[in-house]
């Protein structure tokens, strides 16, 4: 009896250990809004590494920024994720450069360290504003959704360069829905 306690205690510990080993590294979030789409749609749940290395250009992250949650933000979440959403939102976006590069938004199309970026993944062919950044300062970045005219994004001053220290992860994968099942790039 003694043996078999000790061997359910060995479990019972192992599976903590391992269950707060996964979330300390990954995590979850769902997509609000159209502001990612073809990419990513309303209600599409993500998997996130949660790191702030190893972010790259076309990296889809997950980003804490200064904006509010209102009560229509709220209107769409559960009651569980009501009292971990915390008061300021969480957006996901598309790495678009990083610290030392340059960007220019010009006539409907973006420039990367003076080449024309081409996005297949973008929806529509024309990117709205313009902007030029000579170079993107250390531990900053540009990012926008791939849906450029509904996205806010780094264009708005609103949410402007980000930071890298806000940066919550990288999206890996989706799980849902379970027809779209898999990784993103």
């Amino acid at each position: 009896m003694k043996k078999m306690i000790i061997e359910w205690m060995k479990s019972i510990v192992i599976a903590l250990l391992l269950a707060f080993t996964i979330t300390y590294f990954i995590s979850g979030t769902k997509v609000y809004g159209s502001s990612m789409y073809p990419t990513l749609f309303h209600d599409d749940f993500l998997i996130i590494f949660n790191s702030k290395k190893n972010i790259n250009r076309g990296d889809i992250v997950v980003i804490n920024t200064d904006l509010e949650i209102n009560s229509k933000d709220l209107e769409e979440l559960g009651p569980i994720r009501k009292k971990m959403a915390g008061n300021t939102k969480k957006i996901v976006k598309r790495v678009i450069a990083v610290e030392g590069d340059s960007i220019m938004i010009s006539e409907g199309k973006v420039y990367l360290n003076g080449k024309e970026l081409k996005e297949e993944y973008v929806n529509g062919d024309l990117t709205n504003g313009s902007l030029y950044i000579e170079e993107i300062p250390k531990g900053k970045m540009f990012v926008m959704g791939d849906n450029r005219y509904v996205s806010l994004d780094s264009r708005d001053e609103r949410i402007g360069l980000v930071d890298k220290e806000d940066i919550v992860g990288k999206v890996i994968f989706r799980i849902y829905p379970f027809s779209k099942f898999g990784k993103l790039k």
